[in-house]
């Protein structure tokens, strides 16, 4: 059945399953194969559907799955056990590549497992500062792909929530303390908020219990707000941090556009579905014969400001015209 007209559960429950896989494509073609380990569970529908642009990416530069491509996903949450044992299965595979999709969680145990098969990340905040690769330029190792933004692109968060919320003076910063990129979005939030006259707090995020213990103590505050970094425990703890943000009534700035979709009140990241179609084009590459060695790693192209109005209207913000000019989609 195509693509198009495939629902997104049966596509995705397609990836990695049970056919038969023939040993050569069409035309005696070699089959090759693509891992991809995701952080995320099967059912997340935001997941899902960044894992289907990088597969309908890749049917248009002519690798399909089940003819001349066998494309392995791996679905991992964000359990750190998950993610290794995962990952140690997709390296024993051996494939031509394999694509670490959910940023520095699922990078670091590809890169623990095999320092052979060729790795392209999607969106990764640091490569260089996490190790992934000697230098943007020529990444040197067996791993290359696409960031997310500079770390000053932090700044724009607290710029957003105060010209959203101009009375806020607190604002919690929520961030996975296991990476490097959470203190160093922190540092990048804390060279502007002096400016702002804005108070900042870390808020580490590992479980559950803790973001609600957390977000409840600081919004005995008043004029307090959130900053959400992008990390993959945010993402799997979303319905929570957007419930607990509506809540006790604080305005909230998130990295990507599923947070606003989802109630959030607002998000300004790169655009992830680009960035996915992106990484597909890399994979092309390394399956047509170049190195990851050589291919430098590329920033963004597209980012989008999205605005959740409604959610704006029920915490009581009016939010400034010329900031809804510049939105890339308001969600009424």
């Amino acid at each position: 059945m195509p693509f198009d007209q495939l629902g997104r559960r049966e596509f995705i429950s397609l990836l990695g399953g049970a056919a038969a896989w023939p040993a050569r494509g069409q035309q005696g073609e070699r089959g090759r194969r693509v891992g991809v380990l995701v952080a995320a569970t099967a059912d997340d529908p935001d997941a899902q559907g960044r894992i289907a642009a990088l597969v309908e990416a890749l049917g248009q530069l002519g690798w399909t799955d089940g003819r001349n491509v066998r494309i392995d996903v791996r679905w991992a949450t964000t359990n750190a056990d998950d993610l290794r044992r995962h990952a140690v299965e997709l390296a024993a595979l051996t494939p031509d590549v394999i694509v670490a999709a959910t940023g520095t969680a699922t990078v670091a145990p590809l890169l623990q497992a095999t320092r052979t098969v060729p790795i392209v990340f999607a969106v990764v905040i640091d490569p260089v500062g996490a190790g992934f690769v000697a230098s943007l330029a020529r990444p040197g190792g067996n791993a290359t792909g696409f960031t997310i933004f500079e770390y000053g692109l932090s700044g724009k968060w607290l710029e957003l929530l105060k010209q959203v919320a101009p009375g806020t003076t607190r604002v919690a910063v929520l961030r996975d303390p296991s990476i490097a990129s959470g203190i160093g979005q922190f540092a990048a939030i804390q060279a502007v908020a002096p400016s702002l006259g804005v108070e900042l707090s870390p808020v580490d995020v590992r479980d559950a219990p803790e973001i609600e213990r957390a977000v409840t103590a600081f919004a005995r505050f008043s004029n307090a707000g959130l900053i959400v970094t992008p990390n993959a425990l945010a993402s799997r703890y979303r319905a929570l941090i957007i419930k607990l943000a509506a809540q006790h009534r604080l305005p909230a700035v998130y990295a990507w556009r599923y947070f606003a979709a989802d109630g959030g009140l607002i998000s300004y990241g790169a655009d992830l579905l680009d960035q996915y179609r992106r990484a597909a084009g890399y994979v092309d590459r390394i399956l047509k014969g170049e190195k990851p060695a050589d291919l430098p790693v590329q920033a963004p192209t597209k980012y989008e400001l999205v605005i959740n109005l409604k959610t704006a209207k029920g915490l009581g913000l009016d939010v400034p015209p010329t900031l809804l000019a510049r939105a890339d989609e308001v969600i009424e």
